[in-house]
């Protein structure tokens, strides 16, 4: 043990260390120890460890070994000599620090020459690529990730933002609104086509945005091309008759980028300023091609997929307590994808199961922060994020009128609010849940308890959606 330990400690640093942000990028993790690893470590060494030392010291192993796996180690000695490249490895080898006995937690620390700047896949492979098939840990996960300003700097970011779609739609303020249209398959083209005319013109003619849902592509009675076509052809007429831009956020998702390029230009084509994209099933290759090549469309990042990667029903997915699988954070993913270059992510809601931890709101200071502290509550490490825009949040997920007020009041206005079932299930129909919608924003924006609001006004459209839902989101066990 003795022999093994030390080829790994070279990637622990001295006690006290803290790599410098200009020239190291730092990630934070935390690990379970396998039971099998521990039960082996302590009968061949129980006479020379105590069980917090024999603990502290697979720890310390492990964390190494992560450092080791995903910068400049191997498992095993090997050949030093002449043109070995050893010399050159120890120099760049990633370093432990921080380490937290008490909750197995540690940040490593990465020479940013390990990395291509502008490389997110080459990246990932080496900061996240291997560790996860340890046999001495049973659990692990990756909470954050620090990129220094070389690399931020390396990336172009968002091209409109916040700020540039604002322009683009002509909204100072406010959040922004969309439905996607339920059943998520069903609607023909044309069908499509004729709701998005609905949305664009009940009530006040306020509604700005339709979107597709995640498997709508390119499909034999939902054509893409006659889809955008059509629905676009709704909005310029919707524009024209209610004076309020619109927005269509169109599923270009497909595994070739050459194809999700071309139907970008056709949204451009036809007038359209938004594309969307499956941001984890098209991968991160695919995200930073679009950004670097799209012909001039705000990128609308759909998330589908990322709860295979994300969701951890642990009791340690905070810090405190045991972690029981393999994952990396929401926060970690929606940092990658404002770097590359995304103008709106979905980032989940504040009203969600994890609420009490401030999840959501801290998603959204990484996607819309410039100088972002790390959280109290959750572990975090911050971000400088230089040029890079702010990205708009999008918060779904069983949503409705009646969460409108405690949403805006967590998240701000620069959030696009979407939902497809709290509004085309109004009991009284399509156009009244367009209205309910329209209503629950302007009395926000006019500063009036939506409470307060209902009990005077109950045969609104918003009185009857809240007494159809209440308050608070619809979540589907």
């Amino acid at each position: 043990m003795k022999g093994k330990i030390a080829v790994q400690f070279d990637y622990i640093a001295k006690k006290g260390w803290k790599p410098d942000k200009k020239n190291y990028l730092v990630t934070l993790l935390k690990v379970e120890l396998d039971k099998e690893a521990v039960k082996e470590a302590r009968y061949s060494h129980s006479k020379k460890f105590s069980e917090k030392k024999l603990r502290n010291t697979l720890f310390e192993e492990a964390a190494a070994t992560v450092a080791a796996e995903s910068s400049t180690g191997t498992w095993t000695k090997v050949y030093d000599g002449k043109d070995s490249g050893i010399p050159l490895a120890h120099k760049l080898r990633a370093l432990v620090f921080d380490l937290d006995y008490k909750k197995n937690m540690f940040k490593i620390a990465y020479p940013i020459e390990l990395f291509e700047l502008n490389n997110v896949s080459g990246l990932l492979a080496g900061i996240v690529g291997n560790i996860a098939g340890m046999k001495m840990v049973s659990a692990m996960r990756v909470y954050d990730v620090y990129f220094p300003e070389r690399m931020v700097k390396a990336f172009p970011g968002p091209r409109f933002g916040v700020l540039g779609v604002r322009k683009l739609l002509n909204k100072k303020k406010g959040c922004l609104v969309c439905t996607v249209p339920k059943p998520k398959i069903g609607r023909t083209d044309k069908e499509q086509a004729e709701l998005a005319q609905i949305l664009f013109n009940s009530g006040n003619g306020t509604y700005e945005g339709i979107k597709d849902d995640e498997n709508l592509t390119h499909l034999k009675f939902n054509d893409f091309y006659k889809r955008c076509k059509w629905v676009l052809e709704k909005a310029r007429e919707a524009e024209k008759r209610t004076g309020n831009k619109k927005f269509y956020l169109c599923n270009t998702t497909h595994s070739d980028i050459n194809e999700m390029l071309k139907r970008a230009k056709s949204i451009k084509d036809n007038g359209g300023i938004f594309m969307m994209m499956d941001v984890v099933t098209t991968g991160f290759s695919a995200v930073d091609t679009v950004r670097r090549n799209n012909p001039g469309l705000a990128i609308h990042a759909h998330r589908a997929m990322h709860g295979f990667l994300t969701r951890d029903n642990s009791p340690g997915i905070h810090g405190e307590g045991k972690l029981y699988g393999f994952s990396v954070s929401m926060i970690f993913l929606a940092k990658l994808f404002r770097l590359m270059g995304v103008d709106s992510l979905h980032g989940g809601s504040p009203l969600a199961k994890m609420e009490d931890y401030g999840e959501a709101e801290y998603i959204q200071k990484v996607l819309q922060g410039k100088n972002v502290k790390p959280h109290f509550k959750i572990p975090t490490l911050g971000q400088d994020w230089h040029h890079i825009k702010p990205v708009w949040m999008v918060a779904s997920g069983g949503l409705h009128p009646g969460d409108f007020e405690a949403i805006l009041d967590k998240l701000g206005e620069d959030i696009i609010l979407q939902c497809g079932g709290g509004l085309l299930g109004h009991p009284d129909g399509i156009e009244a849940g367009v209205i309910a919608i329209e209503e629950a924003r302007e009395i926000y924006e006019k500063k009036i308890p939506v409470k307060k609001f209902v009990e005077e006004n109950k045969e609104s459209a918003l009185a009857k959606a809240i007494e159809h839902w209440g308050y608070g989101p619809k979540i589907v066990y």
